[in-house]
């Protein structure tokens, strides 16, 4: 698989004085990379694009080497989508979805009654952490945000934008103070209080052309205003799947022998192929034979495919 190149970029910034941060991002020939892989109706992508730009947004939280996984699941048009980054920022998303071209529906009847899951697992350990909060909102970035409120009690907003050429978007967060993410001298409760409404007030007016064509500088300014905001340099974003022969070896594996040669009876070869990406993993009779080998399973008679 070919390397995935630098395709997109993440500044974080914060206010001085303040335990206020913000990340924003921008997807460009990544969110094409990704919208490449597979054909989706207009609406669908769009929420694609938004749940991609979150993903970024969210591993930008992550204190430790890793990968955040964002998905849900609901009884709406679009029936599951997973959204996926890395600590280092190798993303990839796909959806599942019954919705026609041209076909319009709102943002209740496009995702459902459901629950949207954040996971983070470390690569280092074990440990892993979920977070789970109904589909509640009118917008993705809503849900997100009442994510933030159940799970990670930190006051957050979000904006997320999407179209055929660029996807991307900004969080917001209000730090406890003391925090290491804050500037020293968070100054007095209500000069806090203000300046975190004034990023608010800034986000909700910045239009989504400019979220996503402008320059970061002005993005930034755009929304922080007068106040003292601390801009730090660009981290790439690329698109990158997981997928590999050894983790789809092991999904076969997991199949079982009886099934693996049932589909191999029924089809001839047995074909794996990742959502993600579309990359085909075909296993034939000898193949499947060296997977099973060290189980020391009883092989069961392959008739024809001897």
């Amino acid at each position: 698989m070919a390397e995935a190149q630098d395709a997109g970029e993440l500044r974080r910034f914060l206010l001085e004085g303040h335990p206020l941060r913000g990340h924003w991002v921008r997807l460009g020939p990544a969110w094409q990379e990704l919208r490449s892989r597979r054909a989706y109706p207009p609406l669908v992508e769009a929420l694609l694009g938004e749940a991609a730009s979150a993903a970024v947004l969210l591993a930008a939280t992550l204190k430790f080497a890793g990968t955040l996984t964002m998905q849900f699941a609901g009884s709406g048009r679009v029936r599951l989508l997973v959204a996926q980054c890395t600590d280092d920022f190798r993303l990839r998303a796909v959806a599942h979805h019954d919705l026609a071209d041209g076909e319009a529906v709102d943002f209740d009847e496009l995702v459902g009654a459901g629950n949207l899951v954040v996971t983070v697992q470390s690569d280092t350990s074990a440990a892993s952490y979920q977070g789970i909060v109904p589909l509640a909102g009118t917008t993705l970035g809503e849900c997100l945000e009442r994510y933030f409120e159940g799970s990670e009690q930190l006051p957050t907003r979000l904006k997320l934008v999407a179209d055929p050429v660029r996807a991307g978007g900004m969080l917001l967060q209000r730090l406890p103070a003391g925090s290491a993410d804050a500037a020293s001298g968070e100054g007095a409760g209500v000069l806090l209080q203000g300046a975190w409404e004034d990023l608010q007030g800034g986000l909700a007016a910045i239009a989504p052309e400019t979220l996503l064509a402008a320059p970061a500088e002005e993005v930034v300014r755009s929304v922080a205003g007068e106040h003292d905001c601390r801009l730090f340099g660009a981290t790439p974003v690329s698109f990158a799947c997981r997928c590999s022969p050894e983790r789809v070896a092991g999904l076969v594996r997991s199949l079982g022998i009886d099934e693996a040669h049932a589909a191999l009876a029924e089809q001839g070869a047995l074909t794996i192929t990742c959502e993600f990406c579309g990359r085909d993993y075909r296993y034939d009779a000898v193949d499947v034979g060296q997977l099973f080998a060290s189980d020391d399973l009883p092989q069961p008679d392959r008739g024809p495919l001897n």
